[in-house]
């Protein structure tokens, strides 16, 4: 398992950025105290995908953040990315790590107790649980709420004893600290960072939550 910290997960999508530069954008959460990235796109294709990529990689370049791409393995190893996040129909895991090789990080996103009962444990490296709350980035059919995600995060840990486990979808300052409280090893977020008017400070103010609510465990 490679060590991953996923105490302020960044989600890039470009359609949740107000139009901005993404490069800029990675490189201001970063600052702010964004502990990992990743880079979804739905829509652009593979050749544009790569030249973001390596766009953000150069922006971070120096610093300790990982950058990972959802759902492709193949821009990942073009662009030199550091890993991928995988959804439950995406490539599984097992492929997924035989391209990239042992040092590369791989997440998986959970939904469901057969989700957390199935996690092929020996080839990821972390978890996401959500949707936990209602966002206007993804379409869940169901939300499952702090108490949904501590049922799932128990399974998932009795599972897999020491792997991160992360909560995703609809995170904001005013419900991040109960997700900590609960127990989350961190939380990824899309729009309370990046569709901030000011990326570096909205960063910075969510580690302190995060910060003051680990404090209070």
């Amino acid at each position: 398992m490679n060590k991953v910290d996923l105490s302020l997960y960044g989600i890039l999508d470009p359609e949740r950025t107000n139009g901005r530069d993404l490069a800029e954008l990675a490189q201001a959460s970063v600052a702010g105290g964004v502990t990992l990235l990743q880079y979804r796109d739905k829509h652009a294709d593979a050749a544009d995908q790569t030249r973001n990529v390596k766009a953000i990689l150069s922006t971070i370049s120096g610093t300790d953040v990982p950058l990972l791409i959802n759902d492709h393995p193949q821009i990942a190893i073009e662009s030199g990315a550091q890993g991928v996040h995988l959804g439950q129909s995406d490539m599984h895991p097992e492929k997924a790590r035989e391209l990239l090789g042992t040092d590369a990080i791989i997440g998986l996103t959970v939904k469901t107790d057969e989700d957390a009962r199935s996690l092929p444990v020996e080839k990821i490296d972390y978890a996401c649980i959500g949707g936990v709350f209602d966002t206007a980035s993804k379409d869940n059919p169901v939300s499952i709420g702090v108490e949904g995600w501590r049922e799932l995060a128990d399974i998932v840990r009795a599972e897999a004893p020491g792997l991160p486990v992360g909560a995703i979808a609809g995170i904001t300052a005013e419900n991040l600290e109960s997700l900590i409280e609960a127990g989350a090893d961190g939380v990824a977020i899309i729009s309370a960072i990046y569709m901030a008017p000011d990326v570096k400070t909205a960063a910075r103010d969510l580690s302190a939550l995060i910060t003051q609510a680990r404090k209070s465990q």
